[in-house]
């Protein structure tokens, strides 16, 4: 089996590419370096023992999508990652991010299309649903208007995905809504590496505990939760990795119960910024500087998911724990630092 893996070589796609590689599927890498590095592919070489084959190319150039897609006519399934990502970069410039996240997708889909196999998996998101009317959210809470260009370009994705299913019967595809993917691989040679200053709070725990960035904010303590601060659903990257494999295979052996099937990937459990910040502290022995601050627009109040869809027709459960996956950040940040 050969596998595409868009995006292969950033956080979330270098953990599929591990995941896939051991478990013996043939795998190739796009991705255009504009947010990893080629370091990431040595370091899947060094943990798997296996070389992927590897393209520098940008999906925004349909000439290059449609040669590539040509020379590897063999591609078995697509899991599409590249994309880009920050909220606010996203509201500052819309037009990026529409280029890069949707039309890419379409250059993908028709080169897919024409493909014998027919197989799609793609990145979404829990932010399609906004701040959600009931928690935990499940897959049928409804799609809400996005809140940011980013966020819209995930509901545009899934619903350019969802028309294309209704007309081709043979083209199957998954979107996988997933949560806030943290943490490392167990050997911190693949990681969470933001360029400049992080978006996400984990990685700013990390780089505050190293003494990168010199206090951690805390956006907000005055949220109807329990201790006033944003609450989130945190899964592993390697849970979130498996989830992809296991996703793909419901594909390739046609378990799917639709074409096109959409399912929350988290671990269930809702955490606030302050109880992340306290199982840091517990999983490293690292104390951490933070101070609380006005809230940051655009945060939604809660997000955690309700998991029984993925546990019960993927046969899919989270095994790692919220210290597990902050014991593996801080491993891989001090690993990075090393260097």
């Amino acid at each position: 089996m050969k596998i595409l893996v868009t995006g292969g070589l950033g956080f979330i796609g270098s953990h599929v590419v591990v995941d896939l590689l051991q478990r013996d599927y043939e795998v190739c890498i796009i991705d255009n370096l504009s947010n990893s590095s080629l370091k990431v592919l040595d370091s899947i070489k060094t943990i798997t023992g296996k070389s992927p084959h590897f393209e520098e190319l940008d999906l925004r150039e349909r000439d290059n999508v449609r040669a590539y897609f040509k020379r590897h006519q063999d591609i078995n399934g697509v899991i599409h990652f590249a994309a880009s990502k920050a909220v606010g970069e996203s509201v500052e410039n819309p037009l990026l991010y529409y280029e890069n996240n949707v039309g890419t997708l379409v250059y993908i889909m028709q080169e897919l299309s024409k493909l014998e196999q027919r197989h799609l998996i793609f990145s979404s998101s829990c932010t399609v649903y906004g701040q959600a009317d009931e928690l935990p959210i499940t897959e049928n809470a409804p799609v809400k208007p996005a809140e940011s260009p980013y966020g819209n370009t995930k509901q545009i994705g899934e619903e350019i995905i969802k028309d294309v299913c209704k007309v081709q019967p043979d083209f199957c595809a998954i979107a996988l809504r997933y949560f806030n993917p943290i943490g490392a691989h167990k050997s911190s040679l693949i990681g969470e590496l933001p360029l400049g200053t992080p978006q996400n709070l984990v990685p700013y725990i990390t780089q505050t505990a190293m003494g990168i960035r010199e206090q951690l904010s805390v956006y907000g303590d005055d949220y109807p939760t329990r201790d006033g601060t944003a609450i989130r659903d945190y899964i592993h990257v390697v849970d979130l990795a498996a989830a992809h494999v296991v996703a793909l295979e419901r594909l390739i052996h046609k378990k799917s119960k639709a074409n096109f099937e959409t399912f929350n990937v988290g671990t269930g459990t809702g955490s606030t910024v302050l109880e992340v910040v306290q199982a840091f502290q517990k999983a490293t022995g690292e104390s951490l500087n933070y101070r609380i601050v006005d809230r940051r627009p655009g945060d939604v109040t809660a997000a955690y998911a309700d998991t029984t869809k993925v546990n019960s027709e993927l046969g899919w459960k989270a095994q790692y724990s919220l210290e597990d996956s902050l014991e593996s950040a801080w491993n891989w940040e001090k690993a990075v630092r090393k260097e």
